[in-house]
């Protein structure tokens, strides 16, 4: 008698998975809708043309708007090499505000004389602050206006090339002394 109990079949029961998977049907929805889903910004640079002939890249840099990032100010030319306007620091910050004046009066200028410029030229120095130069590129590119009782972004300079700023006797001065 042992010997039968011992070969007793027993019978393997499938597992209930359907209220498992009812909970999963409704819980992915509701935690994808709720995340929260990083932004990046990415900024548009322009590089300049190396196959550019001479006498173009002469032309070119002739009407050529440049902003030069120093350690104290930043100097606006136009055409390049030509002073504009210097943006002192306020408050031992640079004055982003005031640039934004200056280059929507510029552009403004621009429009009057017929001429559509869109394009400007950052440079700066090597030991430039990184947010430094973003937030110029920001300034450049655009500025909030109303237009119709609503905030829009309005262009100024969408078209942004980075390079080294020429190193002045009052910054090589500065970086000697050191």
């Amino acid at each position: 008698m042992r010997r039968m109990n011992r070969h007793k079949y027993t019978e393997v029961k499938e597992l209930d998975i359907t209220s498992f998977m009812n909970l999963m049907i409704v819980l992915v929805p509701v935690l994808l809708m709720s995340m929260v889903f990083s932004h990046i910004t990415v900024l548009d640079l322009k590089l300049p043309d190396g196959a550019a002939s001479p006498e173009s890249a002469q032309e070119e840099q002739e009407k050529q708007l440049e902003l030069v990032i120093t350690p104290d100010y930043m100097n606006l030319n136009y055409p390049a090499g030509t002073h504009l306007k210097r943006i002192e620091k306020k408050d031992g910050e640079y004055d982003y505000k005031f640039l934004s004046v200056v280059l929507q009066e510029l552009k403004r200028q621009l429009r009057e004389a017929g001429i559509d410029k869109k394009d400007i030229l950052v440079l700066s120095q090597p030991d430039t602050d990184y947010q430094t130069l973003i937030s110029v590129m920001d300034t450049v590119r655009s500025f909030q206006a109303v237009v119709a009782a609503n905030v829009v972004e309005a262009e100024l300079f969408p078209e942004v090339s980075l390079g080294d700023a020429p190193v002045s006797d009052e910054v090589a001065a500065v970086g000697g002394a050191q």
